[in-house]
């Protein structure tokens, strides 16, 4: 059995070459952050700020890659974060699906990064929305490494 030299792909050591920008813009950009707190292992699956939300279920990286991450997709939404890679997940997809069933979701989205460990996370978010027994309307978002939006 071969081994890649560097384990996963999606870890592999990059630079992204960016070029330098200024901005006059001295004002802060708020935070859509509506709730504490918004790791998945963290969140109480009865909480009252999934009640009739719209639900982002997002990679930890993503809001690192996107630097529009507040603007372009948790503004109005509710939070879970999880990485598939490092958490341990054995209790994701029933947690996943008590919000789903318990709090009458109104939307989900799920934001992940392209690399291939990062998958598992909508796969997740699927099972618990068949586990959940509901009709919820789905979306997935790819960001990539570099930042920008791949679907």
């Amino acid at each position: 059995m071969s081994h890649l030299g560097c384990g996963c792909p999606g870890s592999m050591a990059r630079v992204i070459e960016r070029e330098e920008t200024t901005t006059n813009d001295t004002a802060r950009t708020p935070s859509e952050l509506r709730q504490w707190p918004v790791q998945l292992h963290l969140v109480p699956p009865t909480a009252p700020y999934f009640r009739n939300a719209d639900i982002l279920v997002s990679a930890d990286c993503v809001a690192f890659a996107l630097g529009s991450f507040h603007r372009d997709l948790l503004k109005g939404k509710a939070l879970a974060i999880a990485c598939p890679k490092l958490d341990e997940t054995g209790t994701y997809v029933e947690k996943l699906a008590t919000i789903f069933r318990e709090s009458e979701v109104k939307s989900v989205t799920v934001a992940i990064m392209e690399v291939p460990c990062c998958r598992g996370l909508d796969v997740m978010v699927k099972q618990a929305l068949a586990q959940s027994g509901r009709e919820i309307p789905l979306e997935t978002i790819v960001i990539g490494i570099d930042g920008e939006r791949r679907n």
